[in-house]
């Protein structure tokens, strides 16, 4: 899920250095009103792009809560790290941070 003003931050702040190449996962990457996603993929050429999300839909190639981020793919996966307006969503939001920076590799971004 993504509002507008998420997207135009995006636009203005990006660095397509800090994607080339890189394994991305977008957790909550369900598109409701609006995704960063096309605009990673098209200008900043990743080398692969995960969406995830806890049901499916556009842009959710993985069904997986993230309380088990973790256990679905392991410590030190993914160079980059994206959530967008998904933390107030969940119940165990320190959980959830804990495992989006266990499957960030080190020296990556969230």
């Amino acid at each position: 899920m993504c509002n507008v003003s998420v997207i135009e931050f995006f636009i203005e702040s990006i660095d397509c250095n800090e994607f080339k190449d890189k394994s991305v996962i977008e957790v909550g990457s369900q598109y409701i009103n609006g995704s960063v996603r096309p605009i990673i993929e098209k200008f900043c050429k990743p080398k692969e792009y995960i969406g995830t999300d806890i049901v499916q839909g556009k842009f959710v190639d993985k069904v997986v809560p993230g309380e088990k981020l973790v256990e679905e793919f392991g410590k030190d996966r993914f160079d980059v790290v994206i959530s967008t307006e998904m933390l107030e969503h969940v119940k165990n939001w320190k959980l959830i941070i804990n495992n989006l920076k266990k499957i960030l590799k080190p020296n990556g971004y969230i």
